[in-house]
C-alpha cells in the first residue's frame, strides 16, 4: 500500500517584524549614509541612566545565580510598595518579575490562553504576541481623545458577536497611559470597561508602563484595578519611567482572588520555560528604583516635564498645517490625524493613506515616522505616530542638558529638531518646487 508523506513540520504563526524597530533600522541606515534624519519612531527615551542607578546595577554584577523564576524577593517586595504607595494594595508574594514588561505581556498571553481583544489604535505588539500564542485577534477601537482603552459598547457587541461564532475570547488589553496616542482614557470610562469586563468574564491586561508619564501628576491615570480588582492584571517597570529599556526589567502584579492565584501558577510556568529567571544584577538595580528614594522621584519628575514641554512644541508643528491633534495629556507620543487635508495630500502628492504618508516623509525629509497601520488601523487612515523622546540630544551631554533646562526648547539640537519637523510638515502642505 502506498506510503503517505510525512506532515509537514508545524511552524509558529507569521508575524512581521516590530514596526518600531524595523522603523529604526531602517533610518539608521540613513544616518550610516549620510543623509539628515529626524527619528520619531520608537519609543526609545533618549535619556542617560541616573547615576546612583547605575552605581547599583555595577556593583551587583558579581550576581549570577539563576534566582527565582518570579524574581527575587528584594524586587517583589519593592514592586508591592510601589503599588501600595499608589493605593493598590499587593502582596509580594502575587508579583511577578521578568525581563521586560514586553515579555511578562507575551508570557500572560500564553498563561490566559484563548482569544485577545486589542484596542484600536493599539501598541504594535499586542496582536502579534497573541497570534503567535495562537490565539485570535478581536479588535475594538476607543473612544475619541481616550487611547489604550476599547469602546466598553463596543467590546460587548464584538465579545458576544465572537462568541457566538465560534471564538474564544478570554482577556481584553488595556494602556493607561496609553501608546500611540499619548491621551490617558477617563474613569468614567475605565469603569465602564472594568465592568463589561466582569459581565463577559474576561481578564484584563492592564499595561500600565507608562504610569508615571502623565504630564499632570495631580491627576493620574485611573488603573482598571479600581473598577475589578478579582480580575485586573497590571504590568509596569523601569523602560519608560527611568529610561533604561535595555535593562530590560518589568513586574506584573496579579490579582489576590482565586483566578488570580490560579493565573500565577501557570505564568510562572510559562516563565520557568521561556526566561527561568529575571537577571540578578538587574533586579538589585530595579529593587532600589521601585523603593522610590529621592534620586528617583526627582529624576522622574524632571523627564516627566521634559516629555510635555517637547510633546506639546511637537504638537503645536502639526496643528499648524491643519492636522487634528488629541490633547497630549501624557508620554512623549503624538497621534496626529492628517485626515482635514487629505485633498491636498492626494493631489499634491498621490497620498491616500498613512503608509504614503509615512514613506513621504522620510524619503522627502528624513523624518521617520509610524503609520496608523501599525496599529491595527486601516492603511487607508491618515494618522501617523510620532515620538519625541529622540529630540533630547545625540549625546548625554545634551540629554542631561535637555533634563535641567530651564527651558528645553531653547536649546540648539531640539529647536533644530522641531524646525525639522516643522519644515516638513509645511511641505506637505505647500510643496517646493
Amino acid at each position: 500500500m502506498p506510503v503517505s508523506p510525512p506532515a509537514a513540520p508545524r511552524r509558529a504563526a507569521a508575524v512581521p517584524m516590530s514596526a518600531t524597530l524595523a522603523a529604526d533600522a531602517a533610518l539608521e541606515e540613513r544616518r550610516r549614509s549620510g543623509q539628515r534624519v529626524l527619528p520619531m519612531t520608537s519609543g526609545e527615551i533618549g535619556l542617560p541612566v541616573l547615576p546612583a542607578l547605575r552605581e547599583r546595577l555595577a556593583a551587583a554584577a558579581g550576581e549570577n545565580a539563576y534566582g527565582p523564576v518570579a524574581g527575587g524577593p528584594a524586587l517583589r517586595e519593592a514592586a508591592a510598595g510601589y503599588w501600595q504607595r499608589r493605593g493598590l494594595a499587593t502582596d509580594p508574594g502575587l508579583v511577578v518579575a521578568g525581563p521586560g514588561s514586553k515579555a511578562l505581556l507575551y508570557a500572560l498571553v500564553l498563561a490566559i490562553g484563548g482569544d485577545v481583544v486589542v484596542p484600536v489604535p493599539g501598541w504594535v505588539s499586542y496582536a502579534a504576541q497573541t497570534r503567535l500564542a495562537g490565539g485570535r485577534v478581536l479588535p475594538v477601537p476607543i473612544l475619541p481623545g481616550e487611547g489604550g482603552v476599547p469602546d466598553p459598547e463596543r467590546l460587548r457587541e464584538a465579545v458576544t458577536a465572537g462568541r457566538a461564532a465560534g471564538q474564544h475570547p478570554r482577556a481584553v488589553v488595556v494602556t493607561v497611559p496609553d501608546n500611540p496616542t499619548g491621551t490617558v482614557a477617563s474613569a468614567e470610562t475605565v469603569r465602564r470597561l472594568a465592568e463589561t469586563a466582569r459581565d463577559l468574564d474576561l481578564v484584563v491586561v492592564s499595561d500600565e508602563i507608562y504610569g508615571d508619564l502623565v504630564h499632570d501628576p495631580g491627576r493620574p491615570a485611573v488603573s482598571p484595578t479600581a473598577y475589578a480588582p478579582e480580575r485586573t492584571v497590571v504590568t509596569t517597570g523601569l523602560t519608560k519611567n527611568l529610561a533604561v529599556g535595555g535593562w530590560r526589567t518589568g513586574v506584573a502584579r496579579l490579582p489576590d482572588s482565586p483566578a488570580g492565584h490560579e493565573l500565577r501558577t501557570a505564568l510562572l510556568s510559562v516563565a520557568s520555560q521561556i526566561w527561568s529567571s529575571p537577571p540578578a544584577p538587574v533586579q538589585t538595580a530595579a529593587a532600589w528604583a521601585f523603593t522610590e528614594p529621592p534620586e528617583i522621584t526627582e529624576r522622574i519628575a524632571a523627564s516627566r516635564e521634559l516629555h510635555a514641554t517637547v510633546a506639546r512644541a511637537a504638537a503645536g508643528r502639526f496643528t499648524a498645517v491643519g492636522a487634528q491633534l488629541a490633547p497630549v495629556t501624557a508620554t512623549c507620543y503624538l497621534y496626529p490625524d492628517f485626515e482635514p487635508l487629505r485633498a491636498r495630500l492626494t493631489e499634491a502628492h498621490d497620498v491616500t493613506g498613512g503608509d504614503d504618508l509615512v514613506r513621504l516623509l522620510v524619503e522627502r525629509h528624513g523624518v521617520g515616522v509610524l503609520p496608523a497601520s501599525a496599529f491595527g488601523e486601516p492603511e487607508g487612515a491618515l494618522r501617523i505616530r510620532a515620538a519625541t523622546s529622540r529630540l533630547y540630544g545625540d549625546t548625554d551631554e545634551q540629554r542631561t542638558a535637555a533634563l535641567t533646562a530651564p527651558d528645553p526648547l531653547a536649546l540648539p539640537w531640539i529647536r533644530e529638531g522641531l524646525d525639522h519637523l516643522g519644515e516638513a510638515l509645511a511641505d506637505l502642505i505647500d510643496p517646493r518646487s
